[in-house]
């Protein structure tokens, strides 16, 4: 069993939803990252999601841009992303953890030699945004043999035909994309999303995260409701832009908002549904 699907049966044995926050690595500087990863897991984070930095991060909005910008000026690049996952490996040996990012990166460095280090770093998933399901196998299968998760996107938009493909070549989970925008978008309609989810939930049995839009722990409170895991990154990512010089705040901040978002998420389970 992955780590990924080790730590949804605890969630979901526990009956709670997994919060999974986004950081895009190397920013605000690249020694920075690694213990943000930690501390995040500390303030209550399930799993991790760390954005390999791209220059046309195309799904993403200005907040995450302009981060993959900082990153890049920095010098991350794929290697060293996978190297800042080999360090946090070191001492932390159970958070799974996914890479988000774009395909050009794993082109470059070649697929088999990118699996290959991804596995021997410890990466348990990998998400690329601009990857369709229907051209996929090559890559979700050299993922698979090395035991990671290839995960998709679900936007409001794919049909059912094309979900079936996501369905098919997913494993770890699915995430939906809860709007039709970009990464940082600011409103959620909860009765779209539970009915959106249900749909969904009638093709997999994979667990659903829900992300876009997630702006605070209201936000994220009432999406655990109905979704498996709560993905959040824009408000993360923003507290570095506004502690540039300053790691610790970076830092002390970000594991902040995990630690009000884990906090609401779980009285939520235990309460009505909240609007979004």
């Amino acid at each position: 069993m992955s780590r990924i699907a080790r730590r949804f049966e605890e969630t979901r044995a526990s009956g709670r939803a997994a919060l999974i926050p986004y950081v895009t690595a190397g920013d605000p500087a690249p020694d920075v990252t690694v213990p943000l990863m930690h501390e995040l897991v500390a303030a209550g984070a399930d799993l991790l999601e760390l954005g390999v930095p791209f220059s046309d991060p195309m799904a993403d909005g200005p907040v995450i841009q302009l981060a993959c910008e900082r990153a890049l000026a920095h010098g991350t690049g794929l290697r060293n992303v996978l190297g800042m996952v080999r360090e946090f490996r070191q001492t932390d040996t159970d958070t799974p953890v996914v890479l988000m990012g774009y395909l050009n990166p794993v082109e470059r460095m070649g697929p088999e030699v990118f699996v290959t280090a991804a596995a021997e770093a410890g990466v348990d998933g990998v998400l690329m945004v601009d990857l369709p399901p229907e051209e996929c196998e090559d890559l979700a299968g050299l993922l698979e043999r090395a035991g990671i998760d290839p995960i998709f996107l679900v936007a409001p938009t794919t049909s059912e035909f094309r979900l079936q493909h996501v369905a098919a070549a997913a494993r770890g989970f699915i995430y939906y994309v809860s709007l039709k925008g970009v990464t940082g978008s600011q409103s959620l309609d909860p009765a779209v999303l539970a009915a959106r989810l249900e749909a969904i939930r009638a093709i997999s049995d994979l667990p659903l995260g829900v992300g876009f839009g997630i702006r605070d722990a209201a936000t994220a409170a009432a999406v655990a409701q109905v979704a498996d895991a709560v993905v959040v990154g824009s408000a993360i990512v923003r507290l570095a832009e506004q502690h540039p010089e300053a790691p610790e705040r970076f830092r002390a901040a970000a594991a902040g908002v995990v630690r009000e978002m884990r906090t609401a998420m779980d009285a939520a389970r235990t309460a009505t549904p909240a609007a979004v």
